[in-house]
C-alpha cells in the first residue's frame, strides 16, 4: 500500500503502555524511522525494545502511536519517569536517544504528528525533558518553541563523504598529516602482521563485540567512564541490540590487530545511506602509535566503500571529529509538553535558567576571542604608528 494510498483511510490513536504491545509493532515501526528526515539508528525497533528490557525498570512505558486502517503511519516514543516527586517524560533511549524525534510515514499527513504530540502533552506526566533533538525537528514543528523550548546541548559534527574517501581524506588533511598517518602504519606493521576487519553479520560481530568490550575496558581503566558500555547491565543490553540489529543489517565493528591481538575497534551502525558512529576505543600499550585514529580512517574509508556518503560523528567536537568535520549540527535538550501547574513552572524556570546560561556562555566566547585578537590588534596599531606621518594622531588624542 503506497504512503498516499494509506492517508486516505481512517486514523485511530492508542498509548502502547506493554513491551507486548509496543514489539507487536516492530514490523513496520522501522519504516518510519527511515522515513526521518535524519534517520537515527537509536530509535530503531530492535534498539528501542531491548534498551527498554534492560533500563525501563521503574518506567512506565507511554508510545504515541497512530494507525491508518490498521497499518502504523507515526508514532512518538516515550516513557514516564518520576523524580523528585514529578512525573517526567522522555525518550524512550534515555540519553542515548541521538536524534529522537516524532516519526511518521514517508507522504502521511502533518496532522497526525500534530495529534500525537497533543495526546503525549496530555499523558499526565508534570513535564517532558527530551534529549536528542535536531534544530530542525519535526516534534518542534507541530507544538511550536513556544510549547517546547529548545538548548542546544551536543556539537554533532557532520562530515560529506559523496565525492568518495580518497577525495575527502585529501580535502580534509595536510600533506604533512598524511606522511604522519603513512609513517604510524608503517611502525604498526613493524610489530607484527597489521590487519583490519570489519564484523556485519551476526556470526562476525559476535566475537568482534566481545573484543570491543575488553579494549574498551582497557582503555577506560582507572578513568571515568559514563558511557555504560561494559557495565554488566551494559555488556548485556548491546550483546542484545546487536543481534537484534543484525537482522536488518545496520551494525559493524572495524577492529585493528597486531598478529591476531585487538588493538583498535570503531563500532557504528549504517543506516539509509549515513554513518553513525558509537563507540570507540584501543589499546593504551599501544597510544604511542595512534591506532585509534588509524582505526577511525580505516573505519570511515570502509563505510565509504559499501556507499555511506554522510557521517553522523554525534558526541562533543573532539579533536579528531572538528579536523574531519564539514559542519555541526547540534543536537538539543527539549522543555515542554507540561501538562500540570507545577510542570510549567518546572519549565519556565529552567528555561530562563538556560537561557541565562547561554548568554553568559556567548558572552564568555566573546571575551576570548576579543583576548585573543588584542595581541594582533595591538600589533596592527603598532604598525599604523610607524606608518603614520609624524604629527597626524588618533581620533581623541
Amino acid at each position: 500500500m503506497t504512503a498516499t494510498a494509506l492517508a486516505t483511510g481512517r486514523v485511530t490513536f492508542e498509548t502502547l503502555e506493554t513491551e507486548e504491545s509496543f514489539a507487536d509493532v516492530g514490523e513496520s515501526w522501522d519504516a518510519l524511522v527511515r522515513a526521518m528526515p535524519r534517520p537515527s539508528p537509536f530509535m530503531l525497533h530492535g534498539w528501542l525494545l531491548e534498551w527498554w528490557r534492560h533500563y525501563g525498570e521503574g518506567c512506565t512505558l507511554a508510545v504515541q502511536a497512530a494507525f491508518r486502517d490498521g497499518t502504523l503511519v507515526g508514532a512518538l516514543p516515550l516513557l514516564v519517569h518520576s523524580r523528585r516527586g514529578l512525573r517526567i517524560a522522555t525518550f524512550l533511549g534515555g540519553r542515548q536517544s541521538a536524534l529522537a524525534d516524532l516519526l511518521l510515514l514517508e507522504g502521511e499527513d502533518p496532522s497526525v504528528g500534530a495529534e500525537l504530540a497533543a495526546r503525549a502533552a496530555a499523558f499526565g506526566q508534570d513535564y517532558a525533558d527530551l534529549f536528542g533533538l535536531s534544530a530542525d525537528c519535526r516534534l518542534v514543528s507541530v507544538r511550536g518553541r513556544s510549547r517546547l523550548h529548545l538548548f542546544e546541548r551536543i556539537a554533532a559534527p557532520v562530515l560529506d563523504m559523496s565525492a568518495g574517501w580518497e577525495a575527502t581524506y585529501r580535502a580534509k588533511t595536510t600533506s604533512k598529516k598524511r606522511s604522519f598517518h603513512r609513517r604510524r602504519r608503517r611502525q604498526l606493521a613493524q610489530l607484527g602482521r597489521l590487519e583490519v576487519s570489519v564484523a556485519r553479520t551476526r556470526r562476525e560481530l559476535e566475537p568482534a563485540r566481545e573484543d570491543a568490550f575488553r579494549l574498551h575496558a582497557l582503555r577506560w581503566e582507572g578513568r571515568p567512564d559514563g558511557s555504560g558500555f561494559v557495565t554488566p547491565t551494559g555488556l548485556r543490553f548491546h550483546r542484545a541490540s546487536i543481534r537484534a540489529l543484525a537482522e536488518i543489517d545496520v551494525p559493524r565493528i572495524v577492529t585493528h590487530e597486531i598478529d591476531g591481538r585487538p588493538i583498535a575497534f570503531h563500532y557504528y551502525f549504517a543506516l539509509e545511506g549515513r554513518m553513525y558512529l558509537h563507540r570507540i576505543a584501543f589499546d593504551p600499550a599501544f597510544a604511542h602509535f595512534s591506532p585509534g585514529v588509524l582505526n577511525i580512517l580505516d573505519t570511515l574509508e570502509i563505510g565509504a566503500a559499501e556507499g555511506l556518503t554522510r557521517v553522523e560523528f554525534l558526541g562533543g567536537a573532539e579533536r579528531y571529529k572538528v579536523e574531519l568535520t564539514d559542519r555541526f549540527e547540534p543536537l538539543h535538550l527539549g522543555l515542554g509538553l507540561a501538562s500540570s501547574a507545577v510542570g510549567r513552572t518546572v519549565v519556565a524556570a529552567r528555561t530562563r535558567w538556560l537561557r541565562a546560561r547561554e548568554g553568559l556562555k556567548r558572552s564568555a566566547t566573546a571575551r576570548r576571542l576579543h583576548d585573543g585578537l588584542e595581541p594582533a590588534r595591538r600589533l596592527v596599531m603598532r604598525q599604523r604608528d610607524v606608518l603614520r606621518p609624524s604629527g597626524v594622531k588618533r581620533a581623541g588624542e
